[in-house]
């Protein structure tokens, strides 16, 4: 049998670092997820789901439960923890200081995270400002996540109300059409806007953003989470004055 590999992201597949972000974001969401419905949400078939469920729990990042439930192991939720670090570190590089989108800065970042080692980690969270968030907003760490309030959804905001953008949840980041909706609009984390109409019979909401008006259907608006009126601003990271003058018009 494998060694469980303690934190250390380097030696998985991507597809293995996938399944163990995705296995994090579901257990946050709350319940045990299951073979079938890890298939469902990575888009993948059953067979392949089964195979990496095995090699997973061979490597001892994954329990496998009496009714079949998974969940990560100590060693397996070290894992995810880092990936997820790692990935989210790349993307504040790739979106804030390279300027690339939200959706391809999502690929270009599982692709990288492998490969980051602890020192060029540390070095590169230092270059960031050490943010406590992804640029969605999401909680880098478990630290982070303790000392954030939680939002609420999106959909549950009443028409009339003003809200702040607070968190683009990470169900809501696997949505590329998603994603690139909301940054079209800039309906990202910080953003001020107004709730303007409601509907469950057309099951959509309206807000007007910072690009004016947009619409979205209450699904994907629960994955969403917002702050009532205007949130502090120091809830909402910012990377360092001198990475943000290299993306800027003639830098």
């Amino acid at each position: 049998m494998n060694k469980p590999r303690h934190g250390d992201a380097a030696p998985l597949s991507t597809a293995a670092q996938g399944y163990l972000l995705t296995l994090r974001s579901m257990a946050g969401a709350g319940g045990q997820p299951k073979a079938a419905t890890l298939a469902r949400r990575l888009g993948v078939s059953s067979q392949a789901t089964s195979e990496m469920i095995g090699r997973l729990s061979q490597d001892g990042l994954l329990s496998i439960g009496p009714e079949r439930g998974l969940s990560l192991t100590k060693a397996g939720q070290e894992a995810a923890d880092t990936i997820f670090r790692r990935h989210s570190l790349l993307e504040w590089l790739l979106t804030r200081v390279i300027g690339l989108g939200w959706a391809e800065s999502d690929e270009e970042a599982a692709r990288l995270q492998g490969a980051l080692s602890p020192r060029v980690e540390k070095r590169l969270a230092e270059l960031l400002g050490n943010p406590s968030t992804c640029p969605h907003g999401n909680p880098i760490d478990a630290v982070a996540a303790r000392a954030r309030p939680r939002g609420m959804a999106l959909s549950e905001v009443e028409a009339g109300s003003e809200v702040t953008i607070y968190r683009i949840t990470e169900e809501a980041e696997e949505d590329v059409e998603l994603l690139s909706y909301l940054e079209q609009y800039q309906l990202v984390p910080g953003a001020i806007a107004k709730v303007t109409e409601v509907s469950s019979s057309r099951d959509s909401i309206t807000l007007e953003g910072p690009r004016g008006r947009s619409t979205m259907g209450l699904r994907p608006a629960a994955l969403i989470r917002v702050l009532p009126g205007r949130a502090d601003p120091a809830l909402f990271h910012q990377i360092p004055p001198l990475l943000s003058k290299l993306t800027a018009p003639g830098a």
